[in-house]
C-alpha cells in the first residue's frame, strides 16, 4: 500500500472520534481565553491515542508533538467560539446562551486531533510534528502572539493551518499564494471641545460636524497618499457623542477598523493614521486623542508551502480538488507566526448542500464530511513538507 492510500485510510479510521469531538465541543463553546474544557476535551482525545500533549500554563491552549527529534513543521487549529446566539437546529447546538461555534473552529480542533491520529499511527515518520491548538484567535490581540512569546512555535521552520470555508465543496482546498487574508486594526478617536448650545455653534466646536468630517476625510485623504493599486478598508462603526438635541457635546468618541493586504503599509498604518486624523481635527478647531490598537498583519503565504501543499491536495483529492482562492479583507491572528516561519493558510471546503452559509452568521454550519477529507489533506501536506516527494 502507497503513502497516499494508507493516509486515506487512517483518515476515514480516525474520522468517527474527530466528529464526535467536534460536536462536543460545539455543544460546549467557550470564548476566548476561556477554553478551559474545551482543551481538556483535546487532552483526553489525544491521551486516548497514546500521545502527550503539554498545555498551557493558564489551562487554554495546548501543544502535542509527533515523531522523532525536535519538531520543524507545524500544524496550527484555533479552539474559542464567538459570542453570538446560535440559531441552526442542530442536534448538537450550543448550550451555552449567547455563545457558538460560528467560524468553524470545532471543525479546526476536530481535524488537528484526527491528523495527530494519522501521524502517529503512520510512526515512524520521516521528522517531527507539532500540532498547535491555540485560544483566542477571535480577540484583538489574539493567542498566537501569546503562544509565540511563551516560546511555543521555538525551532519550527514551517506552519500551516486550515480555515473552513462554505463557499467550497466538501473534497476541495483553496490555495493562494501572497495574501490572502488582511491585517485588521482598530482606531478609537476621542474628539474634545467647549460643548456649548446648538442656538450659537459660532461660539464654540461643533464636534459632531467635526466627526462627521473624520468620518469622511479621512479614508479619502488617506488614499491620496498611498497607491491607488493598494486594497485598502476603514470604516467606522461607532460613533458615542451627546445626549441632548440641543447640547453641543464636549466630547464624541469614534471608532472603526482598518483593513489592508500590504505588510509594509499596515507597518506605517499607525503613523499615517494618527497624522491625517489631527490634521482634519485641528483644522475644525477640536483637540483629538488617536488611539491606534494593533490587531493582525496580514496572511502572507509563502510560495513554496502553497506548492507543497498543492502536490500533497492533489494526491489525496485528485486535481479537481485544488482550486484558486479569493482574498479576504477579514483577519486571521495566524499571520503572527508567519512572522518567524514560512507558511500558508489553506481554505478547507465545508459548504452545506443546498444552503448558504457564512462565516459568524447564527446559522453556521459545516458539512461534517470535511472532517475525514481534512484530516487526509492535513495529514498528507505535513508528510510532503517533511520529505518532499514522499506522496508523489
Amino acid at each position: 500500500m502507497g503513502q497516499v492510500d494508507t493516509v486515506i485510510e487512517f483518515a476515514a479510521a480516525a474520522a468517527p472520534q474527530s466528529i464526535e469531538l467536534r460536536r462536543a465541543v460545539h455543544r460546549d463553546p467557550e470564548i476566548a481565553w476561556n477554553e478551559i474544557r474545551t482543551t481538556e476535551r483535546v487532552v483526553t482525545a489525544l491521551e486516548s491515542i497514546g500521545l502527550t500533549p503539554r498545555v498551557r500554563t493558564d489551562g487554554t491552549g495546548l501543544v502535542v508533538d509527533i515523531g522523532p527529534g525536535d519538531p520543524v513543521v507545524a500544524f496550527r487549529a484555533d479552539l474559542d467560539a464567538l459570542p453570538i446566539p446560535e440559531a441552526t437546529d442542530l442536534e448538537f447546538q450550543s448550550v451555552n446562551a449567547g455563545i457558538m461555534h460560528a467560524c468553524g473552529h470545532d471543525v479546526h480542533t476536530a481535524v488537528a486531533v484526527g491528523i495527530a491520529h494519522v501521524l502517529h499511527a503512520m510512526e515512524p515518520i520521516p521528522g517531527a510534528v507539532r500540532i498547535v491548538f491555540q485560544p483566542a484567535e477571535e480577540n484583538i490581540p489574539g493567542g498566537a502572539a501569546t503562544m509565540i512569546d511563551e516560546g511555543l512555535l521555538d525551532g519550527i521552520g514551517t506552519v500551516v493551518a486550515f480555515h473552513v470555508d462554505p463557499t467550497l465543496p466538501v473534497g476541495a482546498v483553496g490555495l493562494r499564494s501572497g495574501a490572502i487574508t488582511g491585517a485588521a486594526d482598530r482606531v478609537v478617536i476621542t474628539l474634545e471641545g467647549p460643548g456649548g448650545h446648538t442656538s450659537r455653534p459660532h461660539q464654540t466646536v461643533d464636534l459632531v460636524a467635526v466627526a462627521a468630517h473624520v468620518v469622511l476625510d479621512v479614508p479619502e485623504l488617506l488614499r491620496r497618499i498611498i497607491d491607488p493599486r493598494e486594497a485598502l478598508a476603514i470604516v467606522f462603526g461607532r460613533i458615542e457623542g451627546g445626549r441632548a438635541d440641543n447640547v453641543v457635546p464636549s466630547t464624541v468618541v469614534l471608532g472603526g477598523t482598518i483593513r489592508l493586504f500590504n505588510l509594509d503599509l499596515w507597518r506605517e498604518m499607525p503613523k499615517l493614521i494618527e497624522g491625517i486624523v489631527r490634521d482634519v481635527a485641528s483644522t475644525h478647531g477640536a483637540t483629538v486623542h488617536v488611539e491606534y490598537l494593533r490587531g493582525a498583519p496580514p496572511v502572507i503565504n509563502h510560495p513554496t508551502i502553497v506548492d507543497s501543499v498543492a502536490v500533497a491536495a492533489r494526491s489525496i483529492l485528485g486535481r479537481d480538488g485544488v482550486q484558486p482562492s479569493h482574498q479576504s479583507l477579514g483577519s486571521e491572528d495566524f499571520s503572527w507566526f508567519l512572522e518567524s516561519a514560512r507558511g500558508a493558510l489553506i481554505r478547507l471546503g465545508c459548504a452545506p448542500d443546498g444552503r448558504a452559509v457564512d462565516l459568524h452568521s447564527p446559522t453556521f454550519d459545516a458539512d461534517e464530511r470535511c472532517i475525514e477529507s481534512g484530516i487526509a489533506i492535513g495529514a498528507g501536506m505535513l508528510l510532503e513538507l517533511l520529505s518532499p516527494g514522499l506522496l508523489h
